[in-house]
């Protein structure tokens, strides 16, 4: 699909994201739609709903409907519901949690049944890619449960941000058969904050630490 110059095309995407509890559906979300990330977890209830407009090519507006849907729905009454209308389904699963990824058999299953006159486009996503060191799911066994299912193949960290944007952006340039130009780099262009500590302008002197003083240090995020 080319750009015709002068004309602008607008379009709405549904977005599901499926998968076990605390595989960090909700967190990937929020990186994707608010650039946030939040160290505590939080149970998804039912679904949660976002909306983010991104720009494809200059010619090419789409406005994503993100639908997080929580982790414990899986067989329940609503599930359906929730499905229903999907043009893009992302089976997430957290890379240091086996028993995630071998739920996505049954998650894949269910949501397929779900949509069996209108398949959407399904999309693998590996989350805490940060965590590698504590990977519990081999990268080539991930890779075979997508091609023998036909999806896309990702690795997110939602903490970093690593690779989110990238996701989206790709998966929805898939479904509407747009090739994205090489230098567009949005997913993985990381932000780096070192942490510069400010401290009093006093002569150096010997000080005994203290977990009990209750004194506070401010810190500084400095953006390079």
């Amino acid at each position: 699909m080319s750009d015709s110059e002068g004309e602008a095309y607008e379009k709405q995407v549904k977005i599901v994201l499926v998968g076990d509890g605390s595989s960090g559906k909700t967190s990937i979300t929020e990186r994707f739609s608010k650039d946030a990330f939040n160290r505590d977890y939080n149970q998804t209830l039912g679904i949660d709903y976002y909306l983010k407009r991104i720009n494809l090519t200059r010619s090419y507006n789409v406005t994503l409907a993100v639908n997080d849907v929580g982790g414990q729905t899986l067989g329940g009454a609503m599930l359906d519901k929730y499905i229903f209308g999907a043009d893009i389904v992302l089976l997430v699963y957290d890379i240091t949690n086996l028993q995630s990824f071998e739920n996505l058999e049954d998650w894949y299953l269910t949501v397929t049944k779900y949509c069996a006159g209108r398949k959407p486009l399904f999309a693998l996503v590996g989350n805490k890619s940060d965590l590698e060191h504590l990977r519990a799911v081999k990268a080539d066994r991930h890779q075979r449960f997508a091609k023998d299912r036909d999806m896309l193949s990702y690795f997110v960290s939602a903490k970093t941000g690593e690779s989110v944007e990238n996701l989206f952006r790709q998966v929805t340039a898939h479904l509407m058969h747009i090739v994205l130009p090489k230098h567009d780099s949005d997913g993985s262009r990381i932000i780096t904050a070192p942490i510069i500590r400010q401290e009093p302008n006093i002569p150096a002197t010997p000080v005994k630490s203290s977990s009990s003083t209750g004194t506070t240090r401010t810190s500084i995020c400095s953006l390079q």
